[in-house]
């Protein structure tokens, strides 16, 4: 599991650590492993020219002594001070080393092979000043690999709110822990690949983080296994109210994750039960209400159903229930906190607006409040589905988790079907609704890669299999040009929901057989 931490409790660890060392020599340890990195990204050092953007803070001590490292190898490093005033220190060990402070960045930019980034540092509030713009602009502009040191500039590092221009990097080396603004959008489109640093933070770092990121062998964990007493019944039964005479495939759908969640069984309650049955005869159907349908361990309401009554009736059962889609919509919040069993809400960006009264823009510019928020005004567990989606508990003290295994390909019709049946499949096997929407979300992406044949060597970009971050020779290719998160493989072909759906059986398998070296 990867964890992030806040801006607060970094520097809280920083400090105590600090106050055990040397003066400086937790900057040069920094250092170290970023001159690492960068050597990393390089054809090769000797001769390479690199350009170091430092503002005045740490940031630019870090990138200073780094560069430092680089031109002891043979780099012709040049410095560019966009601070007023750069690290003292850091400055004389680049200029012992052979490097430069440069008097036109432009000149320097135009010919770089690699460009550091250390303007600003994980306190900096708000976009680039403007003095910064155009020089990281002519950076992002010159082809070189712009490598961000330890989060792009501009970007807010507990948030992951970009409010202004920043720096776009196509590789991020953070210190000491991973920040929230890497690993959620919008932010970590901005960082490219990231590797973390080890300085030693380990025990000082609070116990909980202020986000999770789930990897292969957390998720075989959670999934469950039919034991030798095991029947259809006693591994769960998911009941799906879904679907209508305008929107029928989104039960099928529906029904198509649910059947690969893990769950003894599925129920399907509503209009379109000769389209479900058609499809996979092996579905319990019953015409509703879904207080007649039979026992069920969870439920599963919402995809495509329109205006089809249920939804209170769901609501009142005693089991987990999941909301999504049409669901979601005039949902009570006193209703949901009034529930005696868990529920688990799964919008999407423009749902999750429309639940807070708010803007779509402002949930998709502020995802981690918008998800933390929507948890705590109805008591319930919210996956927040996009670009990077989210699963907030109810309560503020446990962290967020964020899915490492999205792709660009869910962005498809019907794909959220599939995920809520999935997800409300693993409910009903056992599953507490946040390790439930973790490991739905996460086999979802996995599975979305599979189908557009974006699996195997090389496929998740720089960013592993698992989810994991990695900087090194090549690795930022899928990052080059844009910055963003994990991108498609080369080759990977669109799909459809239908083809996620199947895909599923292959991810759960590769978790499985991958779990032990997650």
């Amino acid at each position: 599991m990867r964890t992030a931490y806040r801006v607060q409790d970094v520097r809280a660890a920083e400090a105590a650590l600090m106050a055990r060392l040397p003066e400086g020599a937790l900057m040069r340890r920094a250092a170290a492993g970023l001159a690492a990195a960068c050597a990393g990204l390089l054809r090769r050092v000797y001769g390479a020219r690199v350009v170091l953007l430092v503002g005045s803070g740490a940031n630019g001590g870090d990138a200073l002594y780094a560069g430092a490292r680089l031109a002891r190898r043979g780099a012709g490093v040049s410095a560019v001070a966009l601070g007023g005033r750069v690290h003292e220190a850091g400055l004389a060990a680049l200029l012992a080393a052979g490097g430069r402070l440069a008097a036109d960045p432009y000149a320097v930019l135009a010919g770089a092979d690699l460009v550091l980034d250390g303007i600003t540092g994980i306190g900096g509030r708000g976009g680039l000043r403007p003095e910064a713009v155009p020089v990281v602009r002519a950076a992002r502009e010159s082809g070189a690999v712009v490598v961000a040191v330890d989060l792009p500039s501009g970007v807010d590092a507990d948030t992951g709110a970009v409010e202004g221009e920043a720096v776009r990097a196509d590789a991020t080396v953070t210190f000491g822990a991973y920040k929230p603004g890497l690993l959620v959008d919008p932010a970590r489109e901005y960082a490219g690949a990231v590797r973390l640093v080890d300085i030693g933070l380990g025990g000082l770092l609070p116990a909980a983080a202020e986000l999770e990121a789930l990897q292969h062998a957390d998720v075989a964990r959670l999934l469950p296994v039919p034991g030798a007493e095991s029947d259809k019944y006693r591994r769960g039964v998911v009941g799906v109210v879904a679907g209508s005479a305008r929107y029928p495939g989104a039960a099928v759908l529906a029904v198509a994750g649910a059947l690969r969640g893990g769950a003894g069984a599925v129920r399907y309650v509503g209009p379109a039960g000769g389209a479900v049955l058609a499809r996979y005869p092996e579905t319990l159907v019953h015409p509703g209400p879904p207080g007649g349908a039979g026992r069920v361990q969870a439920w599963v309401i919402g995809p495509g159903l329109g205006d089809t009554p249920g939804v209170d009736d769901v609501l009142a059962s005693d089991v987990p229930v999941l909301v999504d889609a049409d669901g979601l919509r005039l949902l009570d919040p006193a209703a949901v906190r009034a529930r005696p069993a868990p529920t688990l809400l799964t919008p999407h960006a423009g749902e999750a607006a429309a639940l807070l009264g708010t803007a779509r823009d402002e949930v998709e510019a502020r995802r981690l409040e918008a998800v933390r928020e929507l948890a705590g005004r109805y008591g319930a567990t919210v996956l927040l589905k996009g670009s990077t989606t989210l699963v907030a508990d109810p309560s503020p003290d446990v962290p967020v988790r964020v899915n490492p295994t999205g792709t660009p390909w869910l962005a498809t019709a019907g794909s959220g079907d599939v995920l809520s049946g999935l997800t409300g499949s693993l409910l009903a096997a056992g599953l507490a609704a946040r390790d439930a929407a973790s490991a739905g979300a996460y086999l979802h992406g996995l599975a979305a890669r599979r189908g557009a044949g974006a699996y195997g060597a090389g496929a998740y970009g720089a960013h592993g299999a698992d989810g994991s971050g990695a900087v090194g020779s090549g690795a930022v290719g899928a990052h080059a040009a844009h910055g963003a998160g994990p991108a498609p493989a080369a080759g990977a072909a669109p799909l459809t929901a239908h083809e996620v759906a199947e895909a599923l059986a292959g991810a759960w398998r590769d978790v499985r057989e991958g779990g032990g070296r997650g």
